[in-house]
């Protein structure tokens, strides 16, 4: 081989991945729709969140919309553009603090029975190699299906006669009793998805079924029993029907209590009181669904995707 061709420089010449990159035109149109769909999302409570600090006469205003926005009457009412009498008046009038006591101890009893319960009979059906397993897990989810104010309405003549109606308790037994199918069905499915030799496994180390449940299960699908127990948690926090029919005025939980800001037929209700409170009662779930995403998103994709 010649000098001349040893010495002659190797060129390389590298092409764009075009492959992997999107076209503009297409990203910002991606973009654009999902801002536009978080913006419509977001919109009534924003709308709302806003509302709250104004006079209803402003925020309802049937003479011009924008008063809702600039807020005249507010201003002359209140000497300012914003007022908390609102929330004051939800809060502190009208003891509003009463039932988010009541929501937080209903919560806490229908999650942690739920959950209770839920794990262990969930992880029992899941491990039974016995048909009435499928056949109980069918009678549940026919159970789950049926609208709960038909449930309770039977039941109601019974808590009269026993003295059991208007109570804390007897409301969390109804709706944990309302939830376990939809939490057994859940976990079972989330207990499926993990392989019986991990069981067997911690059996021959020397540990009790239990103790493998509680140690090696339990661990591996703690994202499932996180989006179980915020699913039961939401049932029990936005419930209505149940907790208008089960509880007394004095035991009342959030959601009835918005309601009943609102008046009826007879009694003239305060419109700004149940605007306050829904803030009240919706800013909570956005920042525990914020907190909890990773888990969320977890829990619902466990055992999508087996390795």
């Amino acid at each position: 081989m010649s000098d001349t061709a040893q010495s002659q420089p190797v060129i390389i010449t590298t092409q764009p991945d075009k492959a992997g990159r999107q076209p503009i035109i297409i990203t910002t149109l991606v973009v654009t729709v999902l801002a536009i769909w978080m913006l419509l999302a977001a919109f009534p409570f924003i709308w709302t969140l806003w509302g709250s600090f104004k006079v209803e006469g402003d925020f309802f205003s049937k003479a011009d919309w924008t008063n809702a926005l600039t807020g005249p009457l507010t201003t002359i009412e209140t000497g300012g553009p914003f007022t908390g009498a609102g929330y004051h008046g939800a809060w502190v009038q009208e003891e509003f603090w009463r039932a988010a006591m009541n929501s937080l101890i209903v919560c806490f009893f229908v999650v942690t029975i739920s959950l209770t319960l839920g794990t262990l009979g969930g992880y029992a059906l899941a491990r039974s190699t016995y048909r009435y397993a499928f056949w109980f897990l069918l009678a549940a989810l026919i159970f789950r299906a049926m609208p709960p104010i038909t449930l309770v309405s039977g039941y109601l003549p019974v808590f009269f006669q026993w003295n059991l109606w208007g109570h804390t308790a007897t409301t969390i037994i109804v709706l944990v009793a309302i939830n376990q199918p939809f939490t057994l069905w859940m976990l079972h499915s989330f207990f499926k998805n993990i392989p019986a030799e991990l069981d067997e496994s911690a059996m021959v180390d020397g540990c009790t079924r239990f103790q493998a449940f509680r140690n090696v299960i339990i661990p591996v699908m703690w994202p499932g029993v996180i989006t179980t127990g915020l699913f039961s948690f939401l049932l029990a926090y936005n419930d209505f029907a149940v907790t208008a029919m089960l509880l007394s005025k004095e035991n009342q939980t959030m959601i009835p209590k918005v309601a009943s800001f609102l008046g009826t037929t007879q009694t003239k209700g305060n419109v700004m009181f149940a605007v306050s409170s829904v803030v009240s009662v919706t800013a909570p779930l956005f920042l525990m669904i914020m907190f909890f995403q990773r888990q969320i998103v977890g829990g619902l994709t466990a055992g999508a995707v087996k390795g």
